[in-house]
């Protein structure tokens, strides 16, 4: 049965209209839409991660938070940064929140997105080593973390306390987490990589290459790649695959004002990204049994098992409730979820 997810960005601003203008809203609003969205059968709720901007940027308090007042619902990112991690102090954090959540935690992980920031993670201290790019820094850095959660020795006890030289794991660890690691991929070059290192694969919002088919084609054929990548490496456990889509159903006429001029953005959007050409997926808005149908056309959406919507938190907890549940019950059906 494909999962559905929902994915907020985070956003807060003390603008007209916006019903989270604060950090503090921001963050407790998340909670409470985790909450409302685990009561409508909503099975994840997913953050993404953004530095030096008005949005969500510290996941563990408000993933563990989420752990804390819910049950059965995944939580998890869509993506941390690893360029900006203390890959040991990562490993901790994440398990004492797997813990607390009692394995329900699923961490997005990759090099970043596009930020406001020149150099955000030279500020927070990390730089690459000669002849190394950040890229090559948030790769070494996420290997040492699932290192580390793994339960690896990574420093030598001091025998004056211990009264022996053993190599020592950082602590707390949650059994399993391991293969709760996503890589969040834009090209089907890094979705192979992902495959080939024993990561679940998180399918970008947007694809950094364009081979002038339609995004959920090429998106498709990432996924393919991904999954052949898997079998040849020989992995003993079947990966999980998500992919992220706009999706506003329109049955009120609060959805029509806020979303119905989106139902004529029927196309992919192309353009240039850090000087590469990529292509931006389409949003899918307007009558509720068009945009199943469409969306069951899909075939990136189609192929994955996990579904990630994107929600527009700065309309506040309500709305967003309302709209997940719409999804729910005229979408999730169309894609074979009851």
């Amino acid at each position: 049965m494909k999962r559905i997810g929902f994915l907020s960005f985070g956003n807060w601003r003390d603008i007209g209209g916006s019903g989270v203008r604060t950090a503090a809203d921001a963050h407790l609003q998340s909670i409470e839409l985790a909450e409302a969205a685990e009561e409508i059968g909503i099975d994840g709720a997913y953050f993404r991660v953004h530095h030096f901007a008005p949005q969500l940027a510290s996941p563990f308090p408000l993933l563990a938070a989420v752990a804390a007042r819910t049950s059965r619902i995944e939580m998890g990112t869509g993506v941390i940064d690893m360029r900006y991690e203390n890959p040991l102090y990562f490993a901790e954090e994440a398990a004492a929140t797997d813990l607390i959540a009692g394995g329900r935690l699923q961490l997005g992980i990759s090099r970043g997105s596009p930020e406001p920031a020149l150099d955000g993670a030279g500020a927070f201290g990390y730089r690459a080593p000669e002849g190394e790019s950040m890229a090559d820094v948030a790769r070494t850095k996420a290997d040492i973390a699932r290192q580390a959660i793994r339960g690896a020795g990574v420093v030598m006890s001091d025998p004056k306390q211990t009264g022996e030289s053993v190599p020592l794991a950082v602590q707390p660890l949650s059994e399993g987490l391991d293969r709760r690691l996503w890589w969040g991929a834009g090209s089907r070059a890094t979705a192979r990589w992902a495959a080939e290192e024993g990561y679940n694969l998180m399918s970008s919002t947007l694809l950094t290459e364009d081979t002038g088919v339609p995004f959920d084609e090429l998106q498709a054929e990432q996924i393919q790649v991904f999954r052949d990548a898997w079998a040849e490496a020989g992995h003993d456990w079947t990966p999980r695959v998500s992919v992220s889509r706009s999706v506003f159903p329109i049955v009120s006429d609060l959805d029509h004002r806020y979303f119905g001029s989106r139902s004529e953005e029927s196309e992919d959007q192309v353009g240039v990204l850090e000087g590469v050409r990529a292509r931006f997926g389409r949003t899918y808005a307007g009558e509720p049994d068009v945009v199943a149908a469409e969306l069951a056309s899909d075939a990136a959406v189609q192929a994955a098992d996990t579904l990630l919507v994107t929600v527009p938190n700065m309309l506040g907890v309500d709305y967003n409730a309302a709209l997940l549940e719409s999804i729910v019950t005229h979408v999730a059906p169309a894609l074979g979820r009851d």
